[in-house]
């Protein structure tokens, strides 16, 4: 009897940017067309921020040690799609997201995991919001704006 290991229904989503606004983004290999920031399933026993770390270098192979990583303190709960419940426990039906920020100084070249991705992109935060397939990613790249403003005003507690 084969024991299969679900996913767990608790999920990072990074949004790679750089200081103006450029944002990363990667086309899924599974389904060409979808692009999206870099997201992934937290593991047992490691927390949302190691998640986050290790799913932005398994994607795109960049030590998120060496950049501005931030905890936006946004979670999003959504159904999981049809296509993908199959990962899931069979009484899954929805994921909690936590939603992070990782600032990097300039458009740097990643290695796009083949088993996942295609390809990758920067483009300008408006473009990238209207790019991706997830509602829940179209909302964090958009979010940027407001968080870079505020670190500008001088009103953010934090850069993102």
């Amino acid at each position: 009897m084969k024991i299969y290991n679900y996913k767990t229904p608790v999920s990072v989503l990074v949004i790679i940017h750089t200081p103006d606004m450029q944002v990363l983004l990667l086309e899924r290999a599974d389904h060409p067309g979808y692009w999206q920031s870099v997201t992934g399933s937290q593991n047992q026993e490691e927390t949302l921020v190691q998640t986050a770390m290790r799913e932005v270098a398994e994607e795109t192979g960049l030590d998120a040690g060496r950049y501005q990583l931030t905890d936006w303190n946004i979670q999003n709960e959504y159904e999981i799609y049809d296509e993908w419940r199959w990962r899931y426990a069979p009484e899954v039906t929805r994921n909690t997201e936590h939603v992070f920020g990782l600032l990097v100084p300039e458009p740097v070249p990643v290695l796009v995991a083949a088993r996942e991705h295609l390809r990758y992109i920067w483009l300008p935060w408006q473009e990238a919001a209207g790019k991706v397939f997830s509602p829940s990613n179209a909302e964090a790249i958009r979010k940027l704006a407001t968080i870079r403003s505020n670190e500008h005003d001088g009103n953010g507690s934090e850069a993102p």
